[in-house]
């Protein structure tokens, strides 16, 4: 969802959380986008900068096509803090495998695989299912890419990010035809308690973006609860999902402090304490950077 002029502005910068977490699913290009010749101005730097100064230190810069996937890797090559995922977005799969069909798909899920012998490169990702935006004409191309994505994930060991919205059972189906990798992450999880219990089952992380921050969220609180805490990731997913009380404005890496609160509030643990774990889980789930 594109921004207003009148949103643009950068909120004001939060306490610094009490020790190190990683913004586990960030979208630094678009920030920088939305952002460009406004007042409030924040490049790649800046933006790392600022992150870093409230302990969000690591950042996984996510790339979400062809062109995305090779800026993401560029930014990890310059900057020692950001790693870099790439893939083709379930929603750019669908659109492309509609206009030019499969084989057009193939190519573009052909050059990801060429960047994925880059040691910046720790995930495919995002991949996997969104119902959300497209109709049942898009999805046997969105299942197609998911499916291919999963397996350049084993192929290569890397972790596998996915994009999943409302789409969870035929997201769990395919993992479990496909065979799951040794690492997977639901990137902005949105699943319930059942959803919950189903990762924790299996292993799989679930980040939890600034939607948990919501009032209207409580289901999803309810998830973050059941879950183990080395289970737990934290994430941006910016520009978008601003967490409250910025809901609305331009999303960056250095409002996880707002996040992180409310996932130390809802599940009765020390934000200390959780800041640990981010960072171990983090750096299980993606390898130690």
């Amino acid at each position: 969802m594109l921004m207003s002029k009148a949103d643009q502005g950068r909120p004001s910068t939060p306490e610094p959380l009490p020790s190190p977490v990683v913004d586990s699913h960030c979208h630094l290009d678009v920030v920088d986008r939305h952002l460009k010749g406004s007042d409030e101005e924040l490049g790649v730097e800046a933006a790392l900068a600022r992150a870093a100064s409230v302990n969000v230190t690591r950042v996984v810069q996510v790339g979400c096509d062809v062109a995305s996937s090779r800026w993401a890797v560029s930014v990890a090559e310059e900057f020692d803090s950001v790693i870099a995922a790439v893939a083709i977005h379930p929603n750019d799969a669908a659109r492309v495998g509609n206009l030019d069909g499969v084989p057009a798909l193939d190519a573009q899920i052909d050059e990801i695989e060429s960047l994925l012998v880059n040691p910046c490169v720790r995930a495919v990702g995002e991949t996997g299912l969104d119902y959300f935006r497209t109709g049942d004409d898009g999805k046997p191309a969105q299942q197609h890419s998911f499916r291919r994505h999963i397996n350049l994930a084993k192929k290569y060991d890397r972790t596998l990010v996915i994009h999943d919205r409302d789409s969870h059972d035929d997201v769990i189906a395919i993992l479990r035809e496909e065979g799951a990798p040794n690492r997977v992450v639901f990137h902005c999880f949105s699943g319930d308690v059942a959803m919950a219990r189903i990762c924790a089952d299996n292993g799989w992380w679930c980040s939890f973006a600034g939607v948990v921050t919501f009032p209207s969220a409580e289901q999803l609180r309810e998830a973050l609860i059941v879950l183990p805490r080395e289970l737990l990731l934290v994430e941006t997913d910016a520009p978008y999902l601003t967490p409250a009380p910025h809901r609305g404005r331009v999303n960056a890496s250095y409002l996880i402090p707002h996040t992180v609160q409310m996932m130390s509030a809802t599940r009765g643990e020390s934000i200390e304490e959780l800041c640990l774990a981010l960072w171990d889980n983090s750096m299980r789930a993606f390898g130690v950077w």
